[in-house]
């Protein structure tokens, strides 16, 4: 599977290949627009994923590497502050990390600062999700990068998402920050990769169960394909 961007750039570059050609019959020159459509059909790809369906679980809304992991205080008590960062190797669609309803959505213009810089949390471009759910209210932040110049989001306040669903992509090199309660048990390590829609982040305990490697190892193999 593919984003639809990924079809416009790849054919633009191609039809730019095409009259290159038409009129200069150079390979050289018709050499770069087709190495940078297949790049552009590459970078737009959108692979299913095996989304898990245990409850209580919030799951990865992006592909990259975990680069903080960090408790915080706010308003609402102690949360978890987890980044995420996305080269420009990786698949940039975004996905709800937990089912429920969009609660709120907050565009700011700001800078392009390299999204590895920690005042690109504040500076940068970005948009802020809020998801109300079973395992209350998760936010997640698509922050622009140095390279990224257009933050995509689809849904609006009141859409119900599920877990794992496709909301969004981030073009080029990028960051996504995720914000969920301090009482959730962390599923990741500073440094891990993660998949959008299929790795878990973290689970809110349930009431009253015991867990075992069983259950735990169940997270992972239960779910659909997305």
């Amino acid at each position: 599977m593919m984003v639809r961007d990924g079809y416009g750039y790849g054919l633009g570059l191609a039809v730019v290949a095409a009259a290159l050609w038409a009129f200069t019959h150079l390979l050289a020159l018709v050499a770069l627009p087709l190495l940078l459509a297949a790049f552009f059909l590459w970078f737009f790809r959108d692979p299913r994923r095996q989304i898990p369906d245990a409850p209580g679980l919030i799951v990865s809304p992006a592909d990259g590497k975990v680069t903080a992991i960090r408790k915080i205080a706010t308003a609402e008590g102690e949360q978890y502050h987890v980044s995420i960062f996305l080269n420009v190797f990786n698949v940039h669609v975004n996905r709800a990390p937990v089912e429920g309803r969009i609660h709120s959505v907050d565009y700011k213009k700001g800078e392009y600062l390299n999204a590895m810089n920690p005042d690109s949390v504040e500076r940068n471009e970005q948009n802020r999700v809020a998801i109300v759910g079973e395992t209350g209210t998760v936010r997640f932040t698509q922050i622009a990068g140095l390279l990224a110049r257009r933050i995509v989001f689809h849904k609006k306040v009141g859409d119900k998402v599920h877990r794992g669903e496709r909301v969004g992509l981030i073009k080029f090199g990028s960051r996504v920050d995720v914000f969920f309660s301090g009482a959730c048990e962390l599923r990741i390590s500073l440094g891990d990769h993660v998949q959008g829609g299929s790795s878990i982040l973290a689970r809110m305990p349930s009431q009253g169960r015991v867990e075992t490697p069983a259950s735990t190892a169940a997270d992972s193999i239960r779910g659909s394909a997305q």
